[in-house]
């Protein structure tokens, strides 16, 4: 392989990864629809809210779930009918699979049906999570 044929491979691979980070920050913190999914509230030993749940799925190793506990803990504690849950995968690995959940933290929005109404990859924009809220 010439120098410049390896060069330009090298190029094309650094460029592959900026847009993948570019791409996978834009799409961090967005509300998502739900598709399908029912959560049980028997994975978490927990009950649902009488409006809505904020369940948290975290690991013991995650940077950013700590954030994210508090900030859903205070949303929870100043709505009415709202509580959070946090399920952590690290001993439950077998939810991660169940819920589709591929990256810590994750975050479901759960009306009192256990349906999952929206969710959210990674730390969760706080006027994305109101709006959702209010849609419940």
């Amino acid at each position: 392989m010439s120098p410049l044929t390896a060069l330009a491979a090298a190029g094309a691979l650094l460029l592959i990864a900026a847009v993948i980070g570019v791409v996978a920050r834009v799409l961090d913190g967005r509300r998502r629809g739900g598709g399908h999914l029912r959560f049980d509230p028997a994975d978490a030993r927990a009950e649902l809210g009488t409006r809505a749940t904020l369940v948290q799925f975290s690991t013991e190793m995650c940077a950013r779930c700590p954030q994210v506990r508090r900030m859903l803990g205070s949303i929870a504690a100043g709505g009415e009918g709202l509580a959070h849950v946090e399920v952590d995968l690290t001993h439950r690995p077998d939810l991660s699979h169940r819920y589709k959940v591929l990256q810590t933290p994750t975050t479901f929005l759960v009306d009192d049906a256990g349906v999952v109404r929206a969710r959210f990859n990674g730390v969760p924009h706080r006027h994305a999570l109101a709006e959702a809220l209010a849609a419940v």
